[in-house]
């Protein structure tokens, strides 16, 4: 069907969302019963968060799976808005891909070493793409 090949970034970027759900409590789950963490009690006591309880190395996990349900969405909404109007093929889907790539870059160096700086750049280089499919939404619809 015509304009529709960007749907597999889509479902793509989907797909590594839950990979990082599995890494994340691949690896949070063993820390927080190697902390001896009473769920029940930090669910009651507001001053308490799992970033205070757990290894930063573990939590960067979490926050990156947090960070694949902001802008994120944006893309889903504006990639799927592309494919109903036929022009999610071509260039634009070229620059899903782009945004899908830096966007699993941005979560390895998130979830590993968290570089900071180098987080911020890929965060941008993706925000940058994503602006540009935002672009050719508004010109295909209006």
């Amino acid at each position: 069907m015509e304009g529709m090949a960007i749907v597999q970034p889509v479902i793509a970027l989907a797909a590594w969302t839950m990979v990082m759900w599995f890494w994340m409590y691949a690896t949070r789950i063993p820390a927080m019963n190697a902390a001896n963490v009473d769920t029940d009690e930090l669910v009651l006591d507001p001053d308490k968060s799992l970033d205070a309880i757990l290894p930063p190395q573990v939590q960067w996990k979490a926050h990156n799976y947090n960070h694949l349900h902001e802008s994120p969405t944006v893309f889903y909404a504006v990639a799927l808005a592309l494919a109903i109007m036929h022009h999610g093929d071509g260039i634009t889907t070229q620059i899903a891909w782009v945004y899908v790539a830096l966007r699993v870059a941005h979560s390895l160096v998130q979830a590993t070493v968290n570089k900071v700086m180098l987080r911020f750049a890929l965060f941008a280089m993706s925000s940058f793409a994503l602006m540009g499919l935002i672009g050719y939404a508004v010109v295909a619809a209006f």
